[in-house]
């Protein structure tokens, strides 16, 4: 089960089920079964503070995953930060949207095993980004 969870109350996202549809498209692309996936959307302050306490970071952050998943059902909490997201898509000329996509399909990799730590890793899953942005026509 995907669900999505809003500690502000200034957003939300308009036609959650296709936001959800989509991941569960991915999912089922790349072999993953759903476990129990929380979107949690939040400000900078309080993703800042989480990095801080879980993963001892003093900077802000766009997302973080807790990954839960057993074998190939996937499930996990992931927090995206709705200011970094603002501001991501302002410097980088890009719809709030589609940085935010961006976002929610980055973290569901990384539920899957997929990692950004090195050079060789980050470019494949940038183009794994980019195949889910295209497949999802946006």
């Amino acid at each position: 089960m995907i669900k999505l969870f809003y500690e502000i109350y200034d957003f939300s996202i308009q036609k959650e089920s296709f936001f959800i549809k989509e991941i569960c498209i991915l999912l089922n692309n790349e072999g993953g079964y759903i476990g129990n996936i929380n979107y949690i959307f939040c400000n900078d302050d309080y993703l800042f503070e989480m990095n801080q306490k879980f993963l001892k970071k003093n900077c802000y952050t766009d997302v973080l995953a807790f990954n839960y998943s057993i074998n190939k059902s996937i499930s996990g909490d992931i927090f995206i930060s709705v200011d970094r997201i603002y501001d991501n898509s302002k410097q980088w000329n890009q719809f709030f949207m589609f940085e935010l996509k961006r976002v929610m399909i980055h973290a569901v990799l990384h539920l899957l095993g997929y990692d950004d730590q090195n050079h060789i890793d980050k470019r494949i899953m940038k183009k794994k980004e980019e195949f889910y942005l295209n497949l999802f026509q946006f």
